[in-house]
């Protein structure tokens, strides 16, 4: 199985599957010199990992990271780094019944079509478990970040569970981990808990909408054709599990703008920095950053994984009903919060080294 690395200059390459001993990420391309240990990359994975509360899978397990190599006295080498995470928790018998039935919403069918073999033990590297490496990964990234470009802040939070989204105008900060849901909106949060208790109960799931914003990122990162900043934001959003649909800044909205509403006016800030009356664009325009706010939302399906009864084939291609047993999320967009973070800082950390290595300082002065 090929392609399993991303990134250009800070690539990362995943392995591991949900049921095997172990699974991770070897970080090729980190710059030398940052500071780095296991606690600060823990950070981050705790707010992945499963079991936490009643809302998310129930499956037990610690995500505890180990770094094997590429950090010396507390610091990066620049040599490629290794982050392990151990699975403790698999219960692999919960998946007898799939071994021959193809799961319907999963990667089973097209896994079989492709390879010809797969692991129907918890959807081996399909599974959303593979995530915890791309978490890990972007907390060594975000390290990296604040040598690079110390401002930057980035921040991830639900917008809308099932056809219930948050009110903007009671739209907070401070809440966001103050939640299970990583809602900004204290009272969305509330509606929710009622709402997906049921789903919860009934063996049922749904969808959601992640955002997350980037505040602080210079102007000046990307490129104008194949290595656009949203281009690369756009692919690393959708290469997350059950993610569907991404958008920049206003996104699918804005074909229902006119030029006048959609157009982000520009003026000259106090500061003598350009300054904009809206951010419409998501902070990207022609690939490149504005130094406004980076916008990214992405929809995630509802969790394939239900407990009510579907219409299946076997791999002999008869007629077949399927229950999906196992520990799973009622709705995957709540852990794919911290997932969709580490991806944003993945990719701003990638084009800060590409704008480093081909640019340096931007040579573009306005006033």
């Amino acid at each position: 199985m090929s392609m399993n690395s991303f990134g250009h200059l800070f690539r990362v390459t995943t392995w591991g599957e949900s049921h095997g001993p172990a699974l991770g990420a070897t970080v090729d391309g980190c710059p030398p010199g940052v500071p780095i240990n296991e606690v600060m990359i823990q950070h981050w994975l705790d707010k992945r990992k499963p079991g936490q509360n009643k809302f998310t899978t129930q499956r037990k397990e610690p995500d505890a990271v180990k770094i094997l190599s590429g950090v010396f006295e507390g610091q990066t080498t620049g040599t490629p780094v290794q982050l392990m995470i151990e699975n403790t928790d698999q219960r692999s018998k919960d998946y007898g019944d799939i071994v021959e039935k193809f799961r319907p919403g999963h990667a089973d069918i097209t896994y079989w079509q492709k390879y010809g073999i797969r692991d129907h033990r918890g959807g081996g590297r399909s599974s959303a478990r593979e995530t915890a490496a791309r978490v890990a990964a972007g907390g060594l990234a975000r390290e990296a970040i604040k040598a690079l470009a110390p401002n930057v802040e980035i921040t991830g939070y639900m917008t809308q569970i099932g056809p219930h989204g948050i009110d903007r105008d009671r739209f907070d900060w401070e809440q966001i981990a103050q939640n299970p849901f990583w809602t900004p909106d204290a009272q969305a949060a509330e509606d929710w808990a009622e709402y997906l208790n049921g789903l919860r109960k009934a063996g049922n799931s749904v969808g959601g909408i992640v955002e997350v914003v980037a505040r602080g990122v210079p102007a000046g990162l990307g490129a104008p054709v194949y290595a656009k900043l949203d281009t690369d934001l756009a692919a690393a959003m959708m290469s997350i599990n059950a993610v569907k649909g991404v958008e920049i800044g206003e996104g699918m909205a804005a074909a229902a703008l006119t030029g006048v509403e959609n157009a982000d006016e520009i003026f000259m800030g106090n500061d003598g920095k350009p300054s904009y009356s809206s951010n419409h664009a998501g902070g990207i325009l022609g690939g490149i950053s504005t130094g406004q706010d980076l916008v990214v939302r992405f929809a995630v399906k509802p969790t394939s994984s239900i407990l009510n009864t579907r219409q299946t084939i076997t791999k002999s291609g008869q007629a077949a009903e399927i229950i999906t047993k196992g520990r799973h999320d009622p709705c995957v967009g709540i852990r794919a919060v911290p997932v969709g973070e580490a991806m944003m800082a993945c990719v701003i950390l990638d084009h800060l080294l590409l704008h480093r290595g081909q640019i340096g300082e931007n040579r573009g002065q306005i006033g």
